[in-house]
């Protein structure tokens, strides 16, 4: 077993980053926060990479917060509990926030438990395919917790307001076949399938132009934040901005030479 908390590879330009701490069930602890954070780094810079399929190693998707770093957190002086939450919650955040704003195309290839902030980690994705072993909760309020991942924002998006409240109140797990029933879920394959399906779907969302689908993604990202006017007015500029860019100037040659080879 690799000796790295985060496996990332390369291939066709398909970006995979695998949790890769089995043994307790990818459980994330600021040692693998950090390795996952200069991973989607790369994947961000990195234009020769078109989009990213994220997965665990093992039995788990990941399991959530390392419940270890938690209780080295309550044993800190009193007056510094609460400071120090909030500088993790910073990193949890920064790294959430890298998953979210990446310019091209995310899938959670969820291969097991998405538990907490696995589960948050999952929807942070554009995409999350599942096979018959996933499974999902947001188990915070079994820990005393609220979902700090993203997933009070994610989740309603998902599923609605009420079923939101319902499944982060009572953090039971969600199967394979309800997730997919109420869109947590959006495609479900085997477990031998799981990845290499992912990876193939991920190349086919890849296959337009970089720089429509970026910016269609960051706008779609804010229209339940936007009236329809500031989407309008969003839209504009990022149309202006690919009527300058290579793709568009030679899809339209493109597009001109076969219509005239067809007169």
């Amino acid at each position: 077993m690799s000796d790295q908390l985060i496996e990332f590879s390369i291939e066709a330009g398909i970006a995979t980053i695998a949790f890769n701490r089995p043994d307790r069930r990818n459980a994330m602890s600021d040692e693998m926060r950090a390795e996952f954070s200069g991973a989607l780094e790369t994947v961000s810079r990195d234009k020769a990479i078109k989009a990213l399929v994220l997965t665990g190693r093992g039995s788990a998707f990941c399991a959530g917060g390392d419940i270890s770093g938690m209780k080295r957190r309550l044993e800190a002086p009193q007056g510094e509990v609460a400071f120090n939450g909030w500088s993790r919650q910073q990193g949890v955040h920064h790294v959430q926030s890298l998953l979210l704003g990446l310019s091209k195309p995310t899938i959670a290839a969820v291969n097991g438990a998405a538990a907490g902030l696995g589960a948050d980690i999952a929807l942070a994705c554009d995409f999350v395919m599942a096979n018959e072993r996933s499974k999902f909760t947001w188990s915070y309020i079994k820990r005393g917790l609220i979902p700090d991942g993203g997933g009070l924002y994610f989740l309603p998006r998902r599923v609605g307001l009420a079923r939101a409240k319902e499944l982060i109140f009572t953090g039971r797990v969600v199967e394979a076949d309800e997730a997919l029933a109420l869109g947590i879920v959006d495609r479900k394959v085997t477990a031998t399938e799981l990845l290499l399906a992912a990876q193939a779907w991920a190349a086919e969302l890849a296959q337009g132009s970089a720089t429509a689908l970026a910016l269609g993604k960051k706008i779609l990202n804010e229209t339940f934040e936007h009236s329809a006017h500031d989407i309008f007015n969003l839209g504009s500029q990022a149309q202006a901005i690919c009527y300058t860019s290579a793709e568009h100037r030679e899809a339209v040659a493109a597009f001109l030479a076969q219509s005239s080879a067809k007169a």
